[in-house]
């Protein structure tokens, strides 16, 4: 599920795979909304003459904030003029009174601006769409689709909305479709008015809705899209992010495109985000748009936020991250990753760029795995760690307290901070060390830090879905619109650990590189490693080329110092991919032995992060 709140509306063009897809498998693959509808009329038609004029129900289900409209009137416009005049049926109306479902989903959300001043949290529900459906109406409903399916009179019925693909329904149906839509596209559209949470007749403020999306909306769908792909349950599989690029792909090519791409390095689509602290490293570095005031979040591989794109014979098709990995989780992560984490990528990787900003990003703190089951029923702990890219002058990058802080002092002048907008000396209170390309800090769940300003930092985290990061002090500044912004004292003081100062955090979170193998011109070293975190944070250096095995786990390099590298299978040198300057790349669990190649003249440092030895027993 998405938990982003306002995306840049921006699409890089350079993150493309191009993994060897059949001809066949090509071809099969419709592009252009007009396309598809011409292509689903005909096949409509072909089933009729095939069995005696039978009626025909086509289902089409997709993600949240999936729109049906283009393709409704374009197929009635194609069956039209064949003779079939078609009938539409909303699956919406069969849901339950809005009264009923927001009893049950704004029940399960803050709105306690004391504990939530930003009204950002809440717990998950788990009733699915089934939860919502009226007893009586998903009757008659399901009633009269069977007697109608009964009949030979020609007649087509297109039923349409989230949630009519549920198992239950699927004998209902002739054929069925899935509309796709990536994370990005999904909160645009939010923000475009072009949504209202399920069951709603009205919309609410943009990151209200996007609040129950998170929770609810985008979690039903999901797990339903989850469902449906793994057990391959949908004839067509619809990439539905562009009007009037609608593509048809059909589930068999779909499962075979995956496949494909499960076999090679890969590159996710990043989403880039402005902010208050944002800077201009990363916006110089990728061509972003003159219009973007800065650039402060650049999601690389958040897996629920980022898409894939996938060059598909001459056509490109580009699917969230998280339907691929889906359907092919095994083989992307490894089976015990798999089995260990379900369907979710437990590691999540992304940039803070404060570089020439006006200031650091604020001081925080995130929760633990037992607090964030507690408090919001959510999967997972938030660990993070920041890996230092690029640093100017008097960059610093704070983690713990000093020694000689007193952390009831600071927590008593923040919440004062908070409510008489009074300064506070923080220098008092958090620790730091001196940014410099190559520094490597852990940040294990309840560690109070921030990325200071003048630096690019690739931070790497745990599995959290979420966004549970609590403000603790924000130097009294407004966000972008001019809006002070919010901090979050109280989850904040109840996370926060407070023994966590300068000599622990420099005796375990911040610590020297050590050899784990070397050879000539090249070596592996660990830059940091910690009971406290499941992953392992490592370097490749090399001149000309190093070699590494996944040993049935996922790695993840990033070029962190060096032009151009491309990473290759070793038994398979054709599957691979051209990596540049921060570029991230996925090598999946199943590649084994691969090389990494500098494709220039320069020494190389790659950052690579891998799961530790024995992590599913922790």
């Amino acid at each position: 599920m998405s938990f982003m709140y306002n995306p840049f509306p921006y699409d890089d063009p350079r993150p493309v795979n191009r993994p060897n897809i059949p001809a066949e498998i090509a071809n099969s693959v419709i592009t252009g909304s007009l396309n598809c509808a011409k292509h689903l009329a005909a096949e409509i038609e072909d089933m009729q003459k095939a069995s005696s004029n039978k009626n025909i129900v086509l289902a089409m289900d997709g993600y949240a904030t999936a729109e049906w409209t283009e393709m409704l009137n374009l197929l009635s416009q194609q069956l039209t003029a064949k003779g079939i005049v078609p009938e539409q049926k909303d699956y919406l109306d069969n849901l339950k009174s809005e009264e009923e479902i927001n009893g049950m989903i704004d029940s399960l959300l803050e709105w306690d601006r004391e504990k939530d001043p930003t009204l950002l949290y809440g717990k998950i529900f788990k009733g699915g769409y089934q939860a919502l459906l009226d007893t009586a109406k998903i009757d008659k409903f399901r009633s009269e689709l069977k007697e109608l399916k009964e009949g030979h009179d020609g007649k087509v019925v297109v039923v349409y909305g989230n949630g009519c693909l549920i198992p239950e329904n699927h004998d209902l149906y002739d054929l069925k479709l899935y509309f796709d839509v990536t994370p990005k596209e999904s909160i645009l559209r939010i923000r475009r008015g072009q949504y209202v949470n399920l069951g709603q007749k009205e919309a609410r403020p943009a990151n209200q809705i996007i609040r129950r999306c998170y929770y609810a909306d985008f979690e039903m769908a999901v797990h339903l899209r989850r469902e449906l792909l793994r057990a391959g349950s949908v004839d067509y599989y619809v990439p539905s992010d562009k009007v009037g690029g609608l593509q048809l792909v059909p589930m068999a090519s779909l499962k075979a495109i995956f496949s494909a791409m499960a076999s090679y390095p890969f590159r996710t689509k990043p989403v880039y985000l402005e902010g208050v602290w944002g800077g201009t490293y990363v916006k110089k570095l990728r061509n972003l748009p003159d219009e973007m005031r800065n650039c402060a979040w650049v999601f690389d591989l958040i897996p629920m936020e980022v898409s894939i794109v996938t060059e598909v014979g001459d056509k490109k098709v580009e699917f969230p991250f998280q339907t691929f990995f889906t359907v092919d989780s095994e083989e992307v992560m490894g089976q015990k990753c798999a089995d260990k984490f379900g369907g979710y990528f437990p590691i999540r990787f992304n940039y803070d760029d404060s570089y020439h900003s006006t200031g650091n990003m604020s001081v925080q703190c995130h929760s633990n795995e037992q607090y964030n089951r507690e408090n919001f029923d959510e999967l997972g702990r938030q660990d993070e760690s920041y890996y230092v890219v690029a640093s100017g002058h008097d960059a610093k990058t704070f983690i713990g307290f000093r020694d000689d802080a007193d952390v009831d002092k600071f927590i008593e002048e923040i919440k004062i901070a908070d409510k008489e907008y009074k300064p506070v000396d923080y220098m008092k209170y958090i620790s730091y060390e001196e940014s410099k390309p190559g520094l490597q800090v852990m940040i294990p769940a309840g560690t109070v830090h921030s990325s200071g300003r003048n630096q690019v930092v690739l931070e790497i985290g745990s599995l959290t879905i979420g966004s549970y990061t609590y403000k603790l002090y924000d130097y009294l500044r407004p966000d972008l619109d001019g809006v002070p912004r919010p901090i979050h004292t109280y989850h904040g003081e109840r996370t926060v650990a407070r023994d966590r100062k300068t000599t622990w955090v420099r005796e375990n979170i911040v610590q020297k590189p050590r050899t784990v193998r070397s050879g000539a011109g090249w070596a592996e070293v660990i830059v940091g490693e910690s009971p406290l975190l499941y992953f392992t944070l490592r370097r490749l250096e090399f001149d000309k080329q190093i070699e590494d095995n996944t040993n049935g786990k996922f790695h993840v390099l990033t070029l962190v110092d060096g032009e151009k590298i491309r990473i290759r299978s070793k038994e398979n040198p054709e599957r691979y991919f051209d990596a540049e300057f921060m570029d991230m790349v996925v090598v999946p669990a199943t590649i084994g032995e691969y090389v990494v190649e500098n494709l220039g003249v320069e020494p190389i440092r790659v950052h690579k992060t891998m799961l530790k030895d024995g992590f599913e027993n922790e």
